[in-house]
């Protein structure tokens, strides 16, 4: 069983930055890829960024390339999404999520899921 707690949402102007943590319980953190998504109301969950169980490969979505970067600290059990370059179409409920067998854009098949922070950014 792993217990995500999401961190750092929050308001920003457009082309500001918010970093968002992602608080992992358990002792077996570096055994499960992480990914981060995000969904506005109406929409289906989107996929954002994983990370894989080492941190060595990372995978992102095409419209936040360049200005996102995810990474993790087994040591901390967390991971992390560093925003740059925030858009107003960034706004969104930010999730993170735990997939034991890889990184995978499909929520479905993450295992765990945290609660969401809010991320609003305005024009």
């Amino acid at each position: 069983q792993v217990q995500l707690v999401e961190s750092g949402g929050g308001l920003v102007q457009a082309g500001g930055s918010l970093r968002l943590s992602c608080a992992a319980s358990g002792r077996t953190f570096s055994s499960y890829c992480m990914g981060w998504f995000r969904q506005v109301p109406g929409k289906e969950r989107e996929f954002v960024a994983a990370i894989s169980w080492s941190g060595a490969r990372t995978y992102y979505e095409d419209s936040v390339k360049g200005r996102f970067t995810i990474s993790r600290d087994n040591a901390k059990n967390t991971v992390y999404l560093q925003m740059n370059s925030l858009k107003p179409e960034d706004t969104a409920v930010y999730y993170c999520a735990a997939d034991a067998l890889g990184m995978e854009r499909v929520a479905g098949l993450y295992d765990y899921w945290g609660q969401g922070t809010q991320v609003t950014v305005s024009s």
